[in-house]
């Protein structure tokens, strides 16, 4: 007998090196979107309120990037099945790049409105592909700690990229020019370094919408997160900036405060993640819900966000736990179709109820619905697949 490992098992340990490399890829383009979805949103809300936007043109600019997210949900499925995960990802880090490079050169509500269009497809691009290849390459006992990783990556980069307000000082430029660099260099790693991989082929017959009405059918309280932990980022990083200006705070002290929210998530991401996987995803998300609504109304910002930080995450796991393995890029487009849709109705309410000065309504109607959410929980039992 020779010693040293099989073929079969060389083989075995050749992929599973393959899937932590392709892993901790993953992990770094998520966080470079997080970054510019983070910057990119108190920046521009600022540049805008010092134009002297209105509050409510200047939400509606913002949901702008989640219309363009939106949209892309539509057909990503479809896309990801043709060209596979490499290339989607490589198309979507190509388009927000160039975005960022043409912000500071077009100035204008017309020109950001279009430019937060393409950002938006090109962010739901990388996202929908990358947390789809994580779901499907990660064993189901550590799908809650795998995903909350994931999620925390995002999580990191959306808490930093409020930082980069100071960064206005040295120019216009300045913050885009930063986070443009980060994408080129997250491209060349992608390019170089990620497999050509494609998912699995759906069942022979079954169109798109039947397997959205199956998911919806099966898995609708583990769907629910995305739609409002899309409401909640969205309204906080557009809305927080222009009520933190007119109660007299400066842009270095609001640059400071905003990420409170996406670091209270981060604390809790990964404990939450593991626990969901010891005593279930439901009873977590149930708990979950109800004290981030309580910690809004009383609380807000970094409690409430180190209970909600990880919703998005915790829901996705909960549909694999739910959904047949047929299923889950169906599931997966409905996540983000879910989150787009929240994000877009985020900044417009919140716009509205700074306009009617009432901005502690923001975190009143968050509570609310995380709170509404806890509750319904009690109503959701999973079912067998038919």
């Amino acid at each position: 007998m020779t010693g040293g490992l099989s073929v079969p098992d060389r083989h075995a340990a050749s992929v599973n090196r393959s899937s932590t490399l392709s892993y901790f890829i993953l992990i770094a383009v998520i966080i470079a979107a997080g970054l510019s979805q983070g910057l990119l949103l108190p920046v521009l809300s600022i540049l805008l309120e010092q134009q002297g936007v209105s509050s409510s043109l200047n939400g509606l600019n913002a949901a702008a990037l989640y219309v363009g997210s939106f949209a892309m949900t539509l057909a990503a499925e479809r896309i990801l099945g043709a060209i596979g995960f490499k290339k989607l990802v490589a198309a979507g880090i190509s388009l927000v790049l160039v975005s960022l490079i043409l912000f500071p050169l077009l100035p204008g509500v017309k020109a950001w409105f279009l430019l937060r269009l393409l950002v938006g497809v090109g962010d739901s691009a990388i996202n929908y592909a990358a947390q789809l290849w994580v779901l499907l390459m990660t064993p189901a006992a550590h799908r809650g700690r795998n995903l909350s990783l994931y999620g925390m990556s995002y999580g990191l980069g959306f808490s930093l990229g409020p930082l980069g307000i100071s960064l206005l000082r040295f120019g216009l430029a300045s913050p885009f020019a930063a986070i443009a660099l980060l994408f080129s260099l997250v491209l060349i790693l992608v390019a170089l370094k990620l497999p050509d991989s494609h998912p699995d082929k759906a069942e022979h017959g079954e169109g798109q919408a039947r397997r959205f009405a199956r998911s919806y059918s099966l898995a609708w309280y583990a769907l629910i997160p995305a739609l409002l932990y899309g409401y909640m980022e969205a309204s906080l990083n557009s809305n927080f900036p222009v009520y933190g200006l007119r109660i007299g705070f400066t842009t270095n002290q609001i640059a400071a405060l905003l990420p409170f929210a996406g670091i209270g998530g981060l604390l809790l991401q990964l404990p939450l993640g593991m626990w969901s996987d010891r005593y279930g995803r439901k009873k977590i998300l149930i708990f979950s819900g109800a004290g981030g609504g309580l910690a809004f109304a009383l609380l807000p910002l970094a409690a409430a966000g180190g209970l909600v930080g990880s919703f998005f995450s915790l829901g996705l796991s909960y549909a694999a736990d739910i959904l047949p393995g047929n299923l889950l890029p169906a599931a997966n487009v409905v996540s983000s179709f879910h989150y787009s849709l929240g994000s877009i109705i985020g900044p417009g309410i919140g716009g509205l109820l700074l306009q009617f000065g009432w901005g502690g309504g923001v975190f009143a109607l968050l509570g609310a619905l995380y709170i509404l959410f806890g509750l319904a929980g009690l109503l959701f039992s999973p079912r067998q697949p038919i």
